[in-house]
């Protein structure tokens, strides 16, 4: 079938139509919020069972995606679906468990069946509906409303704002339930110890810094020169300078190097500490490295000596290397 033959124009505006219709079903959320939705999260806190997710349709997908949310912030949670429940799934819902179901209507007949076998059970439900006043709503302990003024659907049939609603709130009772129950950053990274996410919380420079035979060290008597040929070997462009006590007391670029010389034809033979960059920005090995990476771009600085807690330059943190992790 070919598209109906319209302007550019018309075609946007369509577009940022469904766009505003639901942002402001997001928005229209936040009103809704009351007593109920604090009680929810708090349920969601104190269960001592599992947390239980269950919806039909699109519903059942936005339903998918909090139990996900959910495990991902500290409460343990699956996904049930309905049907699959009535024909002998349920038999995972145990008494003490937390049951939160998603049916905007309320009337969804899979969720009107398994209320019964839920109830038998002894369970806590939630009801996340956008018909307060449904056999889904009254059945429920706590009723959650997610309802929005209109679909985003020209003809207000298509579930989209009224999912997209339904998404926020999920996500917003997530995080609630994430801050009562204290779950921190620590807590975020034993969930996600692998990808990206999983290297951004537990990466530290310690772990990416080029230590050892890799991190260029001049004592702050040595000569340019000599300098010269510490950087050279390690490609980083730079040499940290110490002390008799390995204390860091600057640092020495090949753009320090570039800068000088064409005004002072003596340079290679002058002492490194002379015309050093003195109190150099500095990282600690125990940060994360997600922490110092906009220090890249804040300083304009392609590395950062890293220092331990007695001030000596232990490794060079590259910005390359945190490129290749994924993490800048």
């Amino acid at each position: 079938m070919k598209p109906a033959s319209r302007s550019l124009a018309h075609w946007l505006a369509r577009a940022r139509q469904t766009l505003r219709v639901e942002a402001r079903a997001v928005a229209d959320q936040a009103v809704h919020m009351d007593r109920a939705f604090v009680e929810a999260a708090e349920r969601l806190v104190r269960t001592r069972g599992r947390v239980v997710v269950m919806g039909i349709g699109k519903s059942g997908l936005i339903g998918r995606k909090l139990a996900a949310t959910l495990s991902s912030t500290g409460t343990a949670a699956y996904f049930v679906h309905p049907t699959e429940g009535m024909h002998g799934d349920v038999g995972m819902v145990l008494p003490g468990d937390t049951v939160v179901a998603l049916s905007y209507s309320g009337e969804t007949e899979e969720l009107k069946k398994i209320l019964g076998p839920l109830r038998s059970t002894g369970v806590f439900l939630i009801a996340m509906t956008g018909r307060p006043r449904s056999p889904l709503a009254r059945a429920a302990n706590l009723v959650i409303n997610t309802a929005v003024t209109r679909e985003a659907c020209p003809f207000n049939i298509t579930p989209t704002a009224s999912t997209t609603a339904a998404l926020a709130a999920g996500d917003a009772l997530a995080l609630l339930a994430m801050e009562m129950r204290g779950f921190g950053r620590d807590d975020f990274a034993r969930l996600h110890p692998a990808g990206t996410l999983g290297k951004k919380l537990t990466l530290r420079v310690s772990d990416l810094m080029h230590k050892g035979s890799d991190n260029p060290l001049v004592l702050h008597t040595r000569r340019v020169q000599e300098a010269l040929a510490v950087m050279t070997r390690t490609r980083l462009g730079t040499a940290s300078v110490v002390d008799s006590r390995g204390r860091l007391v600057g640092v020495f670029t090949d753009g320090d190097l570039r800068r000088k010389l064409p005004a002072d034809p003596d340079l290679l033979t002058r002492l490194v500490s002379a015309v050093m960059t003195r109190r150099p920005r500095t990282v600690s090995v125990d940060e994360l490295a997600a922490d110092v990476a906009p220090l890249f771009r804040k300083f304009g600085l392609d590395n950062f000596p890293a220092v331990d807690k007695r001030g000596r330059p232990v490794g060079v943190l590259d910005e390359k290397d945190l490129l290749e992790e994924g993490i800048v």
